[in-house]
């Protein structure tokens, strides 16, 4: 696993999903927003059919990059389901986006 100095990026954002546990109709995940200067972290349930809920720990990110946290998010709870029809973990134990901000 890359140090937490190499996950910042140089410019945009990445975006960390690390599973925590996992249901047969979720999961829940610790979630971070990593930019340049900063880490803001969240809790993150995540349900198979596309709900979301996020929770700061501590003082949220700004407006937009929390936004981009939730559409990652919502991507990845959708797309549980064709995942477990492909016979992959519907619930993946890593996931790292980056997006230009």
């Amino acid at each position: 696993m890359p140090n937490e100095d190499s996950l910042h990026p140089k410019s945009g954002a990445r975006f960390l999903f690390e599973r925590t546990s996992k249901r047969d109709d979720g999961a829940d995940y610790d979630a971070a927003i990593l930019t340049a200067a900063d880490r803001v972290n969240y809790k993150a349930v995540l349900s198979a059919d596309g709900a979301v809920e996020l929770s700061a720990i501590g003082a949220a990110a700004e407006q937009a990059l929390e936004k981009k946290l939730k559409n990652i998010a919502v991507v990845i709870a959708r797309g549980s389901k064709r995942k477990r029809s492909d016979g992959l973990d519907p619930w993946p134990e890593r996931i790292l986006r980056w997006r230009n901000v």
